[in-house]
């Protein structure tokens, strides 16, 4: 592997902080540190929002449709051929499993080639008025864009805001994860020499707590692209308040998994546990809470049991290992505090709830069942390799204990009954919601969250239309 890139990305070049700061990155699976990357302050996000703006105002916003598509073509190839080298960064700095870290690194790929085919079919429309003359809209870039992507999902996160938005004529500033920058930097190098004019797209690695407030009220931001925590996402909104700025937020999860009789349950259960602990668990996805129809409860909670205690957990580099460890001490250990709180509330752990390895990050997947429904388990995202099953008889009770969440975002719904699965998916509260399946990401499809997951869409031509103003202009006879 070539060295790692550990310095910010502004204007084209890898350039040292201007405070000389440093973060230490470790190695989830060992524990052992393996690399210090530049640290912005907010004297570096005023150089590189600065730069986006020249970038934008000297022609990426007036570059031909067609000559956008070809440069992001060529990002997407340049992407392509670095692959391994995206999912090797990927698997050290946050324990992701090799094989997803390719995965993912191919679906960001994907996304570029995507909305590099999106620039030329995306425009606005010619509308007929009651007073004659001539109407239209106009579908213009905002200007420069930041940005923020969280540590469980840095690659092809990254690719879903900067791809979309830089399609459609803007400028990004790219802030990546304190704990997983180093895929983003790649990013940024990658896409320059694949052409991507310098200032266009900038990548400041750096805690959000030094330089997130510095970027969301800089006034050349018209907007922020945000997916994180939902603590953080009222934290943005209140500070693009200010200003009116354009916000989006992909915020937190506390998806459902739903299974009727009728369904084909053993299915659902020997996949289910995937669903939820892909990932260690740390998926805003995450179908933490499963509702299972009475009649198959126990055997599907046997299923479930059984087919959770078969999950590989080990070295991600491996590629066997299905999980690897959690991104830190501390994530694991916020996990502990929920699992001790089930403990004292006395839910029963059907499997899991310790840890394994004497080094890395590691946690054993967990089952609870007999959780409440006030208890923390049940109500908040748990951000780990945690579930809990419960069995229900009526459909609408079910329903409201599933919306009775303050989030919103994904879900799953298992049923072999056509108008259930119209009814039940229109009642549920949900962003994304996949039948007799687990699939949340489509590239073609927009992807976002109801109620406090968030507002705005990632993918889709919704996202590129997310980062764009509307224009409409009337001329008269």
């Amino acid at each position: 592997m070539e060295p790692f890139p550990a310095e910010l990305f502004i204007d084209g070049a890898f350039r040292a902080a201007s405070s000389g700061r440093r973060t230490t990155l470790i190695n989830p699976a060992t524990e052992e540190p393996f690399a210090e990357v530049a640290a912005a302050d907010g004297t570096d996000v005023n150089v590189a929002v600065e730069s986006a703006q020249r970038a934008w105002g000297s022609g990426w916003r007036d570059l031909p449709p067609g000559k956008r598509e070809s440069v992001l073509h060529a990002v997407a190839r340049k992407l392509r051929d670095q692959l391994e080298e995206i999912a090797q960064l990927e698997t050290l700095h946050i324990g992701k499993p090799i094989n997803d870290a390719r995965d993912e690194a191919g679906l960001g790929a994907r996304v570029f080639e995507y909305y590099a085919g999106a620039v030329t079919k995306f425009g606005g429309q010619t509308i007929p008025v009651g007073r004659g003359g001539f109407d239209f809209t106009l579908r213009q870039p905002m200007g420069v864009v930041a940005c923020i992507v969280p540590w469980n999902f840095p690659f092809p996160i990254a690719c879903w805001k900067a791809a979309p938005a830089l399609a459609a004529g803007n400028c990004v500033v790219l802030k990546p994860a304190s704990l997983s920058p180093l895929t983003a930097l790649k990013l940024g190098e990658l896409a320059h020499a694949a052409g991507l004019p310098a200032g266009a797209l900038q990548v400041l690695p750096g805690a959000g707590s030094t330089i997130g407030d510095t970027l969301v009220t800089h006034p050349l931001v018209r907007k922020i692209s945000f997916t994180g925590s939902t603590e953080i996402g009222r934290r943005i909104m209140e500070l693009a308040s200010r200003d009116i700025k354009r916000v989006s937020l992909e915020l937190g999860g506390k998806s459902p998994n739903i299974v009727f009789a009728d369904a084909d349950w053993q299915r659902a259960a020997e996949t289910s546990p995937m669903s939820v602990f892909a990932n260690t668990g740390q998926d805003c996805c995450a179908r933490s809470r499963v509702f299972v129809e009475r009649s198959i409860y126990e055997p599907f909670v046997e299923r479930f049991v059984a087919a959770t205690k078969k999950l590989i957990v080990g070295d991600p580099a491996r590629p066997e290992t299905q999980l690897g460890p959690m991104v830190s001490a501390s994530q694991r250990e916020a996990v502990e505090e929920y699992l001790a709180d089930a403990r004292k509330r006395g839910s029963k752990f059907a499997c899991g709830g310790g840890r394994l390895h004497p080094k890395g990050y590691y946690l054993e997947p967990t089952v609870l069942l007999d959780v409440g429904k006030e208890d923390r388990c049940w109500r908040e995202e748990i951000f780990g390799p945690v579930v809990c099953i419960t069995p229900f008889d009526d459909e609408p009770q079910m329903i409201r204990h599933v919306n009775a969440s303050p989030y919103g975002l994904s879900g799953s719904l298992w049923t072999n009954d056509l108008r259930r699965a119209i009814r039940v998916a229109k009642a549920v509260e949900s962003g994304v919601l996949s039948v007799n399946c687990h699939n949340s990401v489509h590239t073609e499809a927009p992807f976002g969250g109801y109620k406090q997951s968030g507002l705005g869409r990632d993918l889709g031509m919704a996202a590129m239309e997310g980062y764009t103003e509307l224009k409409n202009v009337y001329v008269a006879e």
